[in-house]
């Protein structure tokens, strides 16, 4: 049985979408912090002949997100130079996005994700997916002001001018970041919202895709979580297998990631970080963004989830396919072997 049928444990468990405290992240503070040390360590590292590649590893893999940004102030005072100018002219590709991006506050770089999905020709929806399906509204919202900052521009207007039709409905009602949040689950009405799936999708010749957006886009985490066991009672088939067999492409695509989010956020992006890596070539911007931005919030349960379902660990996947210092700094805030 896979881990997305199990419904019966999925009532009493916790969601990452709503755990505020960082319990399950693998990189913490680092005790005994001086910023003024790992700003010396990190000058060493870049001024020398040759860049230390081992020391930046050492160094921003192992401090926390709010440490960096102070390594990043106090290396700009004692040089005059920013710290990721330096990064940018010292190091390259693969490695540099990801030194970039730790040294990057965790909304900016899901603004400088989003940016980087929208922009130039085509639009790369599988990243607007992962990132809009798996994040909290408090997120969203971060990653709204951070974007409005950035560029001048609302980032729902920028997401209208560059997606369309129902997939566009569905990541827009999730951009605004406005899921209810109450806990309370009302037992009667995940039936009749579960009534109303099954009458939009399996039960009618073609789907009614808006009742499928509004219901999966708008209720909390814990309502739906009791919505996905009425409606296996009521059709038998869960409603992941229901969205599979009556949708295709896009639509499809991001209200299976709702889906599989209120399930299982770390389940989700453990199979995301699987993709990512099998087949021919690796997705390096995948990795990078999954490890980086949840590394203070749950991967350590994506690493126990990773091993689930794949029964090999995430550690030694990454050790067989990504190399150099790259794959040395993404082992690093992997954490061990599991």
């Amino acid at each position: 049985m896979s881990v997305w049928d199990d419904l019966d444990l999925l009532l009493d468990s916790p969601s990452s979408l709503t755990v505020t405290s960082n319990t399950k992240g693998t990189v913490k503070d680092k005790a005994n912090f001086k910023a003024e040390e790992d700003v010396s360590a990190l000058r060493k590292a870049i001024e020398g002949i040759g860049t230390t590649e081992k020391t930046l590893i050492e160094v921003l893999t192992q401090r926390s997100n709010a440490q960096r940004q102070l390594i990043a102030k106090a290396y700009e005072k004692a040089t005059g130079r920013k710290l990721v100018a330096d990064l940018e002219g010292d190091t390259h590709g693969d490695f540099e996005d990801l030194l970039v991006a730790l040294v990057t506050p965790p909304a900016v770089y899901d603004c400088h994700e989003v940016i980087k999905a929208i922009k130039g020709a085509g639009t790369t929806e599988s990243t607007l997916t992962e990132i809009f399906a798996s994040r909290s509204n408090r997120q969203i919202k971060a990653l709204s002001e951070a974007y409005l900052a950035e560029t001048g521009r609302s980032m729902i207007h920028d997401l209208q001018s560059e997606v369309s039709g129902d997939y566009g409905k569905a990541l827009f009602i999730l951009a605004e970041g406005k899921r209810d949040e109450s806990t309370n689950v009302d037992t009667s009405k995940a039936k009749a919202d579960a009534k109303a799936l099954y009458e939009a999708g399996e039960k009618k010749w073609g789907t009614d895709e808006a009742k499928f957006i509004d219901i999966l886009c708008h209720r909390s985490i814990p309502q739906l979580r009791q919505t996905l066991v009425e409606y296996k009672a009521i059709s038998k088939k869960t409603l992941q297998d229901s969205i599979e067999s009556e949708m295709s492409g896009n639509l499809e695509k991001i209200l299976v990631a709702v889906v599989k989010c209120v399930k299982n956020v770390p389940a989700y992006l453990a199979e995301r970080l699987f993709k990512s890596m099998k087949g021919l070539g690796t997705t390096e911007s995948t990795l990078t963004r999954i490890l980086v931005s949840r590394s203070e919030i749950d991967l350590l349960d994506i690493r126990t989830e990773y091993k689930k379902l794949f029964g090999v660990s995430l550690y030694s996947q990454l050790e067989s396919e990504v190399s150099g210092s790259y794959g040395n700094a993404l082992k690093h805030l992997c954490g061990q072997d599991d």
